[in-house]
């Protein structure tokens, strides 16, 4: 529970302002406001319940979860369809572990293959397949259906972009300094 105080049940927190929460004592939290909480739990909700909503989907139309759909995605947008393992779990921000089972599932599918690459014997290369691609623009249009109906033909277009301006602003304050522990590095 990072988002408020811990309360028993005659332990009522009360109703927190900005100012309140701007300026903790010492060692205390900034918890959230009543506002800051029913954001939090807002955003929560929509991005479970969207997720959700397109892994059903994708499931239904093309027997593949989200994530799968996003790897072939980002191999179909690269240079020749093929790109380093790291950079794909970069890209798709998944451990190399998860990606490395994806792609297993995927060549098994038939629409990924693994390759050697020819800088760096270490490294394997994913290559998205004709199949793989094919399947990928088979997909699409009721992906794309399912990313417009759950959010840009519900917002105005002044919220669309408040929204990619929200989004770009928390990515840009999460990314990691180099170095850290990325999972995609793990």
């Amino acid at each position: 529970m990072t988002e408020r105080r811990v309360t028993d049940a005659a332990d009522t927190a009360p109703e927190r302002t900005p100012a309140a929460t701007a300026a903790p004592a010492a060692g205390e939290p900034r918890w959230l406001g009543a506002e800051e909480q029913r954001t939090w739990q807002a955003f929560l909700n929509a991005t479970a319940l969207l997720e959700d909503h397109l892994d059903r989907q994708l499931q239904r139309d093309a027997g593949m979860p989200h994530i799968y759909y996003g790897l072939l995605v980002h191999l179909s947008e690269a240079p020749r369809r093929r790109l380093r393992m790291t950079e794909l779990a970069h890209d798709a921000k998944i451990t190399r572990s998860r990606l490395s089972h994806a792609v297993a599932r995927l060549e098994k599918y038939g629409w990924v293959r693994r390759e050697e690459c020819p800088s760096d014997k270490r490294g394997q290369l994913a290559v998205l397949t004709d199949d793989g691609f094919e399947m990928l623009r088979r997909s699409a249009p009721g992906h794309v259906s399912a990313v417009r109906g759950a959010i840009f033909d519900r917002l105005t277009p002044e919220q669309v972009d408040q929204l990619g301006d929200i989004c770009r602003t928390i990515a840009n304050g999460l990314q990691p300094a180099s170095g850290a522990d990325l999972p995609w590095l793990r």
